[in-house]
């Protein structure tokens, strides 16, 4: 009876051990098919959002080098940074001996990684609707769908409830959201848009306009937001646009500056998307009972932009 109930266990166990490496099909954002045997290792990631994924569903340890700017949680500052999406490092990459390398869809190095061999998935979170899907993907190649699924419940109640939470006054604003000082600014149709508009202000960027379109800046000068959120690196020349000193939300001192850490919660399509709207909450409350604090830190932070 004892043998049988031993080779029954071990039965199970090798049932188990065939489940856990069975291969596992995957279509990326460039619609590619890429097949793993197994869930992954060994995971190079060239994308900070998709780091922060990698990270959130638990499976930080089998992250074996990052990019430059993958700097959340603490624990992947001390993983071998590869370089970003234009200078990979692709002889340091190799070395790792990854089994699958994640990315973002811009990369030049992609061709040249599979053209050696190696397993890519190119993913490109742009809006909520995005995020959700990468962030199933992700979990999918580790094996852990059901975690995707928790995580961006989380993710979804904490920006209802920061909406929830948010006095009129501060619903009632309208808005312009600048990601880069060209000025490229975050639309309707993006990720912080669809933020923004969960909240309740009227982004000034119509959806039409695509998620993160550049701007002339007189368009932003007749839209004549009552805020602007802007990062630190962009923000000192602002005030001192041609036209712009006459838009409400520069001359009332409304104007949110997201110091570099509060830049790459806002930024990154991924897990802290909660921790975004809490931002987005507080400078709304801010700007609708008077002038909003410019920070007092100097900017210290290496160039970066989206990412």
């Amino acid at each position: 009876m004892r043998i049988r109930t031993a080779l029954a266990a071990l039965s199970l166990l090798a049932l188990s051990a065939l489940a856990s490496a069975a291969p596992i099909a995957i279509k990326d954002d460039r619609g590619a098919s890429v097949t793993l045997p197994d869930v992954p290792k060994r995971i190079v990631s060239l994308l900070p959002s998709l780091t922060e994924t990698v990270c959130e569903l638990g499976d930080c340890a089998r992250l074996v080098g990052v990019d430059r700017f993958s700097d959340y949680p603490a624990s992947v500052r001390a993983l071998p940074k590869l370089g970003g999406l234009d200078d990979t490092s692709v002889e340091a990459l190799v070395a790792l001996k990854p089994d699958v390398v994640l990315l973002g869809v811009s990369a030049r190095v992609i061709d040249r990684l599979e053209a050696l061999g190696l397993k890519v998935i190119a993913l490109e979170p742009r809006s909520m609707a995005d995020v959700q899907r990468v962030l199933g993907t992700v979990a999918q190649v580790l094996g852990k769908p059901d975690d995707a699924r928790r995580i961006w419940n989380r993710i979804d109640g904490a920006i209802s409830l920061q909406a929830q939470q948010l006095p009129p006054a501060a619903r009632a604003l309208s808005v312009y959201y600048e990601v880069d000082a060209a000025p490229y600014a975050a639309g309707r149709a993006s990720f912080i848009g669809e933020i923004l508009d969960r909240l309740g202000p009227r982004n000034v960027v119509p959806a039409e306009l695509g998620p993160f379109p550049k701007l002339n800046p007189e368009f932003v000068v007749r839209a004549d937001p009552q805020l602007i959120m802007v990062g630190q690196r962009s923000a000192n020349g602002l005030p001192t646009r041609p036209g712009w000193h006459n838009i409400r939300a520069v001359r009332d001192k409304k104007i949110c500056v997201w110091v570099p850490g509060e830049s790459d919660v806002l930024v990154r399509p991924g897990p802290r998307m909660g921790e975004a709207a809490a931002l987005m909450a507080r400078c709304l409350r801010q700007a609708a009972t008077g002038p909003v604090p410019w920070p007092t830190t100097p900017f210290n932070a290496p160039p970066g932009g989206m990412r």
